[in-house]
C-alpha cells in the first residue's frame, strides 16, 4: 500500500534536487490551504508555518525562516501536544537566529526554551536535554567554553541515562567543547559502550561541525579517526567517511599531501573490498588532489586507472564523468589531441545514459575546449545542445552561457564575463516566475559581490502578487548567491 507524501517531504525532495523555488511553492500552497481550512493561529497553521520555516532555512533564506518560526511559536496552545510542539518551534527559532548571526537574540531564545522545557518535562526527561544541546553549542560559538562545558555535560548525562540515541550528537558537541578548553582530557569517551549506529552518528556529527578554516580542527578530526578506527575497525564505512572528511579538511587548509594520503587510504580499502564504483569516485578525488598538489603526471595516471575501473562498472554516466575530468586534466597539461578524444567520448557516453545533467556537463566541457581551440561553429553547436539540459543556476550552465556569449561575438574566450552572465541568469530566473504583465523593467547588476536590483512595475500588484514577488527575489538570491562563490573552470 502506498501513501501520498506529505507536502514538506515533497519540498525537501525538491530542495535536494536544487529546485528551491518549487520547494517553497509546495509549502506555501500548503500553508494557504491550512489557513483557509483551520484559520490563522490554529495548531495546524503553526505546524505549517514551521514546515515553511524549515524549507526556507535549508534554502538559505534565514530572515524569512525566522519570521515563520516566530509566528509558529506565538500561536496559542490547547493541550499537552500543542505545548510540546511549541517548544520545538521556540528551539527552531533560537537556532535560526544563531545561523543568522543574531547571537544575543539566539541566546535569549534558547535560554528561555531550556527553562520552558525544564518546567514542562522535568530535569530527568530527555526532552529537557534537547533544549540544552543547542544552548551549549551557542555558548561554545560565543567563546564561553566553561559554561558550554557545564551545559553539555548535563545534556550528555541526561541522554545517556535515558538511553537516548541523541547522545551521539551531544557527545560530538562535548568533544568540540573539551577540545576548545585545551585541558588535555580524552575527547571521545565511552564509545565501547555504545551501539555501532550511535558511534556512526557521532562521527558524522563531528565531521559536520568542523571549522574548515581552523587548523585546530585537524586535531579534533584526527582524534575522531583514531577512536572510530579502534571501535569499528579500519575498513568500516564510518572510518572511511572520517578519512574522506580529513581529505576535504586538508584541502581547505592547504595541506594537499595530507589530502592525497587520506584519499589513498580510502581507495586502498575500496579496491580491497571490490567496491568498484566507490573506487572510481575515490580515484577522481585522488587525481584532483594530485593535480592541485602539483603532480600532474600522477593525476593523469590516476585518471587512466579510474577509467579502467569505470569500464568494469559499465555505467555510462560514470564513464562520462571520468572521461570528462580526464579530458580537462589532459588539456590543462597541454595534451590537446588526447584531451579532445576524451571529451568527445564523454559526451557520447553521457548520451548513452539517462541523466540529462551528465550530458549537459560533458557538452559544456567539450564546448569550452572547442571554443578555446578557435573552432567556434562547433563550440556553438555543442554548447547550444548542452545548456538547456542544466538548471539556470548550475555552475556549469553559467560558465557555458558566458562562453556561448563570447562564441556568438566571435571570441575564443568568455572567461571574463561571468558576473554579467550570472546577472543575466538571475534576471531570467525572476522574469519567468512572475506574471508577464507585472514588471516593466528589471535591472540586475553585481557590485562588490552582491546583487543590485532596480525594479519598475507596470501596475499595482495584488497582496498575493507582492508576496510572490518578494518570495521570487529571495529565492533568486538564494539560488545565485552560491554561484558568486563557486569555483569555476580554469581557462
Amino acid at each position: 500500500m502506498t501513501t501520498t507524501p506529505m507536502p514538506v517531504d515533497v519540498a525537501f525532495a525538491l530542495l535536494r534536487e536544487g529546485r528551491l523555488v518549487d520547494a517553497e511553492n509546495v509549502v506555501v500552497r500548503e500553508l494557504r490551504a491550512v489557513t483557509d481550512k483551520h484559520g490563522a493561529g490554529s495548531p495546524e497553521w503553526a505546524s505549517a508555518q514551521c514546515d515553511l520555516g524549515n524549507v526556507l532555512l535549508n534554502a538559505d533564506q534565514l530572515d524569512r525562516a525566522i519570521e515563520c518560526f516566530r509566528q509558529a511559536a506565538g500561536a496559542p496552545t490547547r493541550d499537552y501536544e500543542t505545548q510540546k510542539d511549541q517548544l520545538t518551534y521556540r528551539m527552531n527559532l533560537g537556532m535560526a537566529l544563531r545561523m543568522a548571526g543574531r547571537l544575543d537574540e539566539a541566546e535569549a531564545a534558547l535560554r528561555e526554551g531550556a527553562r520552558e522545557r525544564l518546567a514542562f518535562y522535568g530535569r530527568e526527561h530527555a526532552g529537557y536535554a534537547f533544549g540544552l544541546e543547542p544552548l551549549a553549542d551557542l555558548l561554545l560559538e560565543r567563546g564561553d567554553v566553561a559554561q558550554a562545558r557545564q551545559v553539555v555535560e548535563e545534556a550528555v548525562a541526561n541522554f545517556w541515562r535515558n538511553g537516548h540515541a541523541r547522545v551521539a550528537t551531544a557527545l560530538a558537541l562535548r568533544a568540540a567543547v573539551v577540545h576548545a578548553g585545551r585541558t588535555g582530557e580524552p575527547l571521545f569517551v565511552g564509545l565501547d559502550q555504545l551501539p555501532d549506529t550511535v558511534v556512526e552518528e557521532l562521527a558524522g556529527s563531528v565531521a559536520a561541525r568542523l571549522d574548515h578554516g581552523d587548523p585546530a580542527s585537524k586535531e579534533l578530526l584526527g582524534a575522531l579517526i583514531d577512536a572510530v578506527q579502534t571501535r569499528l575497525g579500519p575498513d568500516h564505512q564510518t572510518t572511511l567517511n572520517t578519512l574522506s572528511a580529513l581529505a576535504n579538511l586538508s584541502s581547505d587548509l592547504g595541506d594537499q599531501s595530507g589530502r592525497v594520503e587520506a584519499i589513498e587510504r580510502v581507495l586502498d580499502t575500496y579496491d580491497r573490498q571490490g567496491r568498484l564504483e566507490e573506487a572510481v569516485m575515490a580515484s577522481l578525488g585522488l587525481a584532483m588532489a594530485q593535480s592541485e598538489a602539483g603532480d600532474g603526471e600522477a593525476a593523469l595516471r590516476t585518471y587512466a586507472a579510474a577509467h579502467l575501473r569505470a569500464e568494469r562498472v559499465g555505467r555510462p554516466e560514470l564513464l562520462s564523468q571520468v572521461l570528462r575530468n580526464w579530458g580537462l586534466a589532459l588539456n590543462e597539461s597541454g595534451h590537446t589531441g588526447p584531451a579532445e578524444q576524451r571529451l568527445t567520448e564523454a559526451v557520447a557516453q553521457a548520451r548513452r545514459g539517462a541523466d540529462h545533467e551528465t550530458v549537459g556537463r560533458a557538452s559544456v566541457a567539450l564546448g569550452l575546449f572547442l571554443q578555446h581551440e578557435g573552432r567556434l561553429p562547433e563550440a556553438r553547436r555543442v554548447l547550444e545542445e548542452g545548456l538547456p539540459l542544466l538548471g539556470p543556476a548550475h555552475p556549469d550552465a553559467l560558465v557555458g552561457r558566458s562562453h556561448l556569449g563570447a562564441v556568438l561575438e566571435g571570441r575564443t574566450c568568455g572567461c571574463g564575463d561571468m558576473e554579467e552572465t550570472i546577472a543575466a541568469a538571475f534576471h531570467d530566473f525572476v522574469i519567468t516566475r512572475l506574471p508577464g504583465d507585472l514588471l516593466e523593467r528589471l535591472g540586475v547588476t553585481i557590485e562588490d559581490g552582491e546583487f543590485k536590483l532596480s525594479v519598475e512595475l507596470r501596475r499595482e500588484p495584488t497582496p498575493a502578487e507582492l508576496e510572490r514577488l518578494n518570495g521570487v527575489f529571495q529565492s533568486a538570491h538564494a539560488e545565485f548567491r552560491r554561484s558568486l562563490q563557486t569555483p569555476r573552470y580554469a581557462g
